[in-house]
């Protein structure tokens, strides 16, 4: 299984991502937004895309999905309850199901809602464990939610991306790795693993990204450390109607919060 993340350029900063397989070739793109970038690659690589996946409805993931569709004849497979937010679905999946392309690629769907209701993630489990996960993980940071639901979102990671391994390499729709690690570092300003990677990536050429893995994110990504005393403590001081005990769904809520305006 081979994956390749496709920088775009674009304002919103997307990735989208091409999975082929190995031996035979055929290939799905996943959330395809700038069709001529991805049929290039395709073509460079020798790739026959034959079907094309959609992790949720906004446009920023779906608007190349005709192009590149008209341009191979693949079929389109998205959340199994998009109803008409994701037009022309050929092929609707839910949590458990797999796709599978090829010889080696085995991706198993995971629903992984918050960012928007419908939102579904692939999880491969090849030579490596990946997840390609859309807007719901970002490196150092998380999906916004309005269009969807903190509270569920929270759900997600707690029994959802929690349990996968520390060797999980993550895919995600975005590139905002220097802005989280920095609002990683102003929540916990003594998070010594978030200042030496966010040295290392604030020059980095987004098209040849670093793919960090969940061990990593463990580290430096604040919503993944809800039991920091740092976090814990700079949650309270913004939030001081917080109660002494405070849970992790709080700290994640009130992080989440602080996030959408900072």
């Amino acid at each position: 299984m081979i994956v390749e993340q496709i920088w775009t350029g674009n304002s919103a900063r997307n990735f989208f991502y091409i999975v082929a397989c190995s031996e035979t070739g055929e290939a799905i793109a996943i959330d395809p937004i700038e069709p001529p970038k991805c049929l290039a690659v395709a073509k460079d690589r020798g790739w026959d895309i034959t079907r094309v996946f959609n992790t949720h409805e906004h446009a920023d993931h779906i608007a190349g999905n005709g192009d590149v569709i008209a341009a191979t004849e693949a079929t389109l497979i998205g959340p199994y309850n998009s109803g008409n937010r994701i037009p022309d679905i050929d092929e609707g999946v839910r949590e458990g199901d797999h796709v599978k392309v090829g010889k080696t690629v085995d991706l198993e769907v995971v629903e992984t809602p918050g960012h928007t209701p419908i939102h579904i993630s692939l999880f491969g489990e090849n030579d490596e464990p990946h997840l390609l996960c859309g807007d719901t993980v970002f490196n150092a940071g998380v999906g916004h939610c309005h269009s969807g639901d903190p509270n569920v979102l929270y759900a997600t990671f707690r029994d959802k991306i929690s349990k996968m391994p520390d060797a999980t390499h993550i895919y995600p729709g975005h590139d905002y790795i220097t802005n989280n690690l920095q609002f990683t570092l102003d929540r916990e300003p003594d998070n010594a693993d978030a200042k030496a990677l966010l040295a290392n990536v604030e020059a980095q050429d987004p098209a040849d990204a670093l793919v960090t893995t969940l061990g990593m994110e463990r580290k430096v990504n604040t919503f993944m450390r809800l039991d920091s005393p740092s976090v814990i403590a700079g949650v309270k001081e913004k939030f001081p109607d917080l109660p002494e005990s405070i849970c992790a769904e709080e700290v994640f809520l009130a992080l989440r919060s602080l996030r959408n305006d900072w």
